[in-house]
């Protein structure tokens, strides 16, 4: 508050009335002044004021002085630039408030004059303060001076043209005390601090009723020159002039609050600019018409600005350009990815049918197979190639449907759900967004985000998605959709149908040290801060990494273990003892890592009775696992164990039936199954393992227990047994026989209906393996057991 004079009030020669001097702690307070005997709040946040507060609440009487300083503008007053005239108040209640801010509840009490200056260099005002009386003089004049008062004030309260609360008023009207009476009505006015601070000055109360008296008249002249003025204007206007006449009188309400109306002008345009669809900027129009009529303070005007905000951040128009070149794609792809053969001939056919029709193909892309094997980093090679944004969003985890499809804007806090976000992100209509592991998504009571998915992946229908929160139909059909999964098992069947499944097998040996030399190598020395004139990796040591150190589909292990050889030579270099080029070879891996975890000599098996190797497939590519079949005495039962699921336990019963009704043609008495208990065991009991394709496996192993013969430790095999003797066809050949090979194992025997798929088993491995097809368990025995 500008302009408040110090103050004139006369000094006292205090004698021995100085002992009624009182210490107390002081609030400056800015741009607010308080009179005594009313109840009112004030916030504050210095540091110096926050400490006075704390220091009035500690002592029992709660009593602090409050004085408000000359200029409001000063942000740390010293004390001198306080008035010395001020009110002491009683502390009532302390708020905290946002900002380290806190609201202070008073009951303001009696004027005092500041008598003992305070320090400048405290933590707090702390000042000696004596009450000041009021001097009421002549009490029958003061009395009439009320009286006069009373009736003015009355006769301003009453009027239309005023807007003080009629109901505050009538009570302090009701004030028979005049030094109360006039208190209270100049704190409850609109009069200028300045002014108020002048009546509190005042100790003859004669003397403030007379200026209380002199400022209502001054605000009654106000108020009849306003009147005045808004009858002459609406006396001028005609019906037609209206219109404008509010909208004028809008903005001028506007300007003095402070609001922006060029804000709202702006807002349209740039509506109007953004050539969003007729429905779309119809809405938005609407919505900022809505948001004109509302107070910026309200709740609802901000939710309508924040969606305004959504609208205009979205892309509608703006559209990046595909690269047409099939040849520069498909060496972009080639460079970023080794192999990969399947995904890149799909991403060239969509980019022919692009340049030939210049639509986009409308399919959704589904790369699935085990981790580590690039399905990430393909599709960000996939938007490189055809020159479009990237967007990624993780769908692990997920449950709610509102983070799809978002949440109605009429709920606090509500915004858009993870597609609409992704497009802001993104700023095209045509980027290429991956729903990363959509084969995570789980659902709970809040809604299933995989139904809520149809629609975002649907051809058909996303050219008109409708997020909650928009409210409109937005177009995602020229953006394309790819996902990853690692398992299509737990993707519901409706939203699979809608994607074409490009599986992404393991990789072989060979195709692992290719993708080390090209890619793995060179981006572990540069992010350990080495260079290729440090460290140089032999071929040799790269297939030890994979043989020893590494046992995946993928390749995210053997980057690791490259890492670690990396950060090992680094700390060797950054301590100065090596200066040389450092050469890894097959030595320089085992120093480096200690002893390998794995090695594929000792697992396999010697020639056995009663275990044979079976192949399985996972989710992170094949395995092998070995069935061990034990013959004990007993009354024939059969005995289940190593975690198996229930369509794995169908089959060892199967097996074991088999095996009774060929007895005889496999040289076992009868009474070998009625005195013997047989007990099948998968090793690794904690993983949980299922499925049919070990039918072949358990018959051979339990006919090898009951004949004696040993089974052959070179070989591996996989297919569904019946009860007539029939081997049936399995899925994941590919992956399984990858397994059998990483382990040294050379020999697959395997459904004959499965020779089709030899096909997809690289060429270097199927001229390495020999794969055995058989229809009939005659044919599994004949080439598993040794005579």
């Amino acid at each position: 508050m500008d302009g408040i004079e110090k103050t004139s009030i006369q000094d006292i020669d205090f004698g021995d009335a100085s002992k009624n001097i009182l210490t107390l702690p002081m609030v400056a307070l800015r741009g607010k002044v308080i009179l005594p005997n009313v109840f009112t709040s004030f916030d504050v946040g210095r540091i110096k004021s926050l400490n006075a507060i704390n220091a009035a609440v500690d002592k029992n009487d709660s009593l602090i002085f409050v004085a408000v300083q000359r200029d409001a503008r000063k942000e740390n007053p010293l004390a001198n630039e306080v008035c010395s005239i001020g009110t002491v108040c009683r502390i009532k209640h302390l708020t905290r408030m946002p900002g380290d801010n806190v609201r202070v509840n008073v009951d303001a009490l009696y004027c005092a004059q500041i008598v003992i200056n305070a320090k400048d260099d405290t933590k707090y005002f702390t000042v000696g303060i004596r009450e000041v009386y009021p001097d009421y003089g002549d009490e029958n004049e003061t009395e009439a001076y009320l009286r006069f008062v009373k009736n003015e004030l009355n006769r301003y309260v009453s009027s239309d043209s005023t807007k003080l609360n009629k109901d505050l008023f009538s009570t302090i009207l009701t004030v028979e005390k005049a030094d109360e009476f006039v208190n209270a009505a100049t704190y409850s006015m609109n009069f200028k601090e300045s002014e108020k601070q002048r009546i509190l000055e005042l100790t003859n109360v004669k003397d403030k009723l007379f200026r209380f008296y002199q400022l209502l008249v001054h605000e009654l002249e106000i108020a009849k020159a306003e009147k005045d003025i808004s009858d002459r204007i609406k006396a001028s206007v005609e019906k037609s002039q209206r219109e404008f006449y509010l909208r004028e009188q809008l903005k001028a309400i506007h300007a003095e609050l402070g609001d922006n109306e060029n804000e709202k002008e702006e807002l349209a345009q740039k509506i109007k600019d953004k050539k969003m669809p007729k429905e779309v900027e119809e809405k938005a129009l609407k919505e900022l018409f809505r948001m004109g009529k509302m107070n910026p303070s309200s709740p609802d005007y901000m939710v309508l600005n924040t969606y305004l905000d959504w609208l205009l951040d979205l892309p509608f128009a703006e559209e990046s350009t595909d690269r047409e070149d099939l040849t520069e794609a498909i060496q972009i792809l080639n460079d970023d990815h080794y192999g990969l053969e399947k995904v890149k001939e799909r991403i060239v056919e969509y980019l022919a049918v692009l340049k030939l029709t210049g639509k986009v193909g409308g399919s959704i892309l589904c790369l699935y197979g085990p981790p580590g094997v690039g399905k990430t980093s393909i599709a960000k090679s996939v938007a490189r190639a055809l020159n479009r944004k990237f967007v990624r969003m993780s769908l692990g985890g997920v449950k709610d449907e509102a983070e799809i499809r978002g949440h109605r804007k009429t709920y606090v806090g509500a915004i858009p759900g993870r597609i609409i976000y992704a497009m802001k992100e993104a700023g095209t209509v045509n980027p290429v967004i991956l729903l990363d592991e959509i084969d995570k998504l789980s659902s709970d009571l809040r809604g299933d985000p995989a139904s809520a998915l149809l629609e975002v992946l649907d051809p058909e229908q996303n050219a008109t998605f409708r997020d909650r929160y928009l409210e409109i139909p937005y177009d995602l059909s020229k953006v394309l959709f790819i996902t990853t999964a690692n398992s299509l098992d737990t993707i519901p069947a409706p939203l699979r149908d809608r994607m074409e499944i490009i599986e992404l097998n393991g990789y072989t040996r060979n195709e692992k040290c290719e993708i080390a030399k090209r890619y793995l190598i060179s981006k572990s020395i540069n992010k350990n801060g080495l260079n290729e004139n440090k460290i140089e990796f032999k071929e040799n040591a790269v297939y030890r990494l994979i043989d020893g150190y590494t046992r995946e589909a993928g390749v995210r292990t053997l980057e690791r273990e490259i890492g670690s050889v990396c950060r090992k030579v680094a700390t060797l270099v950054a301590e100065g003892k090596r200066r040389r080029k450092y050469t890894v070879g097959e030595k320089e891996v085992k120093e480096l890592l200690g002893a390998e975890r794995f090695s594929y000599t000792d697992e396999l098996r010697e020639d056995e009775v009663g275990a044979c190797t079976g192949l399985a497939w996972t989710a992170v590519g094949g395995t092998t696992l070995t069935v061990e079949v034990a013959l004990m005495k007993g009354k024939g039962e059969l005995f289940l164990t190593g975690k198996l699921g229930d369509v794995m336990k169908e089959s060892a019963k199967i097996a074991h039936s088999f095996v009774k009704l060929h007895a005889e043609e496999l040289g076992v008495l009868d009474e070998e199954f009625s005195s013997h208990d047989v007990h099948i065991h998968v090793p690794e009991g904690a993983t949980p393992k299922d499925g049919p394709s070990a039918g072949v496996t358990m018959v051979t192993a339990i006919t090898s227990a009951f004949t004696g013969r040993k089974v052959r430790g070179d070989i591996a095999m996989t297919g569904e047994v019946t009860l007539r003797g029939k081997v049936l066809p399995i899925g994941g050949l590919k992956e399984k026989s990858l397994a059998a090979f990483r382990l040294g194992i050379k020999n697959v025997i395997m459904p004959k209906a499965n020779v089709k798929d030899l096909e997809e088993i690289p060429e270097n491995i199927r001229k390495e393996m020999k794969f055995i097809p058989v229809d009939t368990v005659d044919g599994v025995l004949k080439n598993a057991l040794l005579k």
